[in-house]
């Protein structure tokens, strides 16, 4: 469920708190955020494909065949691993905002009716904190709704 803007700023602002008053926790919390490490990756990638492109123009002016290989390699390496990380990412942000609401109605088990099994999640490269989370995350949410049944 997608934060208000009001709610986006205050959690915002707690960040940078955290940030100014413990920034080693601070930064261990922001090593985890996927937002980082798609940046980061994406950095890299624009790096290497700089680097590729200058190997291919250094092979040109100079007649090296190696360096203008070496060139297209990495520049094409770099421009694939660019695709890749940007379309991991994309696929991250479109399940986490097209997530089910899971709540337990009446004879309900208080799990979202997705029909996958355990090993297909595992399988999806949800690891087994990251269920832990979610099962947290519901129950915070029931708390919140008012439903003390766990």
């Amino acid at each position: 469920m997608p934060l208000s803007e009001h709610e986006q700023r205050q959690l915002e602002q707690i960040e940078q708190a955290l940030y100014r008053e413990d920034p080693k926790f601070g930064r261990l919390v922001r090593s985890r955020d996927p937002r980082v490490h798609y940046k980061r990756k994406l950095a890299q990638a624009l790096i290497g494909v700089v680097v590729g492109a200058g190997l291919i123009a250094a092979g040109v002016v100079t007649h090296r065949v190696y360096l203008v290989a070496a060139g297209a390699a990495i520049l094409v390496l770099s421009l694939v691993w660019a695709v890749v990380s940007w379309r991991r990412h994309l696929a991250r942000v479109r399940s986490a905002r097209s997530k089910p609401k899971a709540r337990s109605g009446p004879g309900g088990s208080g799990r979202s009716g997705s029909g996958r099994s355990g090993s297909a999640q595992r399988r999806s490269g949800q690891t087994r904190r990251a269920r832990m989370m979610e099962r947290m995350e519901e129950r915070w949410r029931r708390r919140q709704e008012g439903d003390r049944r766990m």
